[in-house]
């Protein structure tokens, strides 16, 4: 394991020729409002490496290698990955290569573990012994480090092998468009509607405590940033409807920053819009879903994927109604669909 400076930059000498990247993290999230990164695991050639970094203060010339317009990253289910990485470094991959992303386009089982990919590809089972280890630990037992070494030892092999029935089946251009998805910075930045959407209870009060609960929830995830702390640890979404409804009241100390909060930041007015329920389908809907839905499956059949890939059952309903921001109306699945066209004839 690399432990530092000194270590890390002979390191990234040796695999400077080296554009092709197996990766993956560990990291911690229990106590804390942001991943804390832990572990870099990279599997470069036939080369593997453990990279610590909460030993290694400099981490600049690692970001520099990783994040280089050369670096293609592979990765298997990559988000959380890409965001732990994010917000220690700023920056996004230039290209990233999902294996389960890859796998779903040649219909092996949506969200398959990285494990039972490698068991069907390489016929190498892997144990899931340590997923709930505490990746801060130090030292690391060396059984333990072996088991973060193996979620990359395989990926380079696995990349090779769906790179190539990718190109038979004419999906690699699909593949890199629905990793290229995960390269957007928004993605990995508060999403307010959602929070605030799964805010336990709030949309089961009026509009005017909506509005006071969202001004809470707004403030609660201020202050978790700022804190560094899980939301529900700054205020239970139980507590936070209670205080919107008036069943209890902040203390005077609370309030006190929640009205300083409220006077030094606008928030946008359509958070404050009362909370919709999704309208029951009617019946000329519910038609023209059954009719989608038995042109999607005759699609996914004839592409070998599976149909909840092109389109879910709730952007089937968004389509209906006019939503041209789903992602069946743009790219492959656009292509391979016309889903419109056929719902016109």
């Amino acid at each position: 394991m690399i432990i530092s400076e000194s270590q890390l930059n002979k390191y990234l000498q040796s695999i400077q020729d080296q554009s092709l990247l197996a990766i993956d993290t560990e990291f911690r999230r229990i106590d804390s409002y942001f991943p804390e990164l832990c572990l870099i695991q990279i599997a470069a050639g036939s080369d593997l490496e453990c990279i610590d970094v909460l030993a290694i203060k400099n981490l600049e010339p690692l970001f520099e290698k990783l994040y280089d317009s050369e670096t293609i990253w592979v990765i298997h289910s990559a988000r959380q990955d890409i965001e732990a990485l994010y917000h220690l470094s700023q920056r996004m991959p230039h290209a990233i290569f999902d294996t389960q992303i890859a796998a779903s386009l040649l219909n092996y089982p949506l969200q398959v573990s990285y494990q039972a990919l490698t068991e069907t590809l390489q016929s190498v089972y892997l144990e899931k012994k340590y997923t709930r280890f505490d990746w801060k630990t130090r030292p690391l037992p060396e059984d333990v480090l072996q088991y973060a070494l193996d979620d990359v030892k395989y990926l380079l092999p696995h990349y090779t092998t769906l790179k190539a029935e990718l190109i038979k089946s004419e999906k690699l251009e699909w593949l890199w468009e629905e990793s290229g998805f995960l390269l957007d910075k928004n993605l990995y930045e508060p999403n307010f509607k959602k929070i605030i959407k799964k805010t336990s209870g709030i949309s089961k009060i009026n509009s005017d405590s909506q509005k006071q609960a969202i001004n809470l929830v707004m403030w609660r995830e201020d202050t978790a940033k700022k804190e560094n702390k899980p939301r529900k640890w700054i205020m239970s979404d139980e507590r936070l409807i209670d205080y919107a409804t008036g069943r209890n009241k902040l203390s005077s100390s609370s309030k006190k920053l929640f009205e300083k909060f409220l006077n030094t930041n606008q928030i946008e007015t359509n958070f404050h819009a009362p909370l919709e329920t999704q309208k029951p389908l009617s019946a000329d809907e519910k038609i023209k879903k059954n009719q989608a839905q038995e042109y999607i499956k005759k699609i996914a059949i004839e592409y070998d994927i599976a149909p909840e890939l092109i389109c879910s059952s709730k952007n089937l309903v968004k389509f209906i109604r006019g939503n041209k921001g789903v992602s069946i109306n743009s790219g492959w699945r656009s292509k391979i669909s016309r889903l419109k066209s056929y719902l016109e004839s």
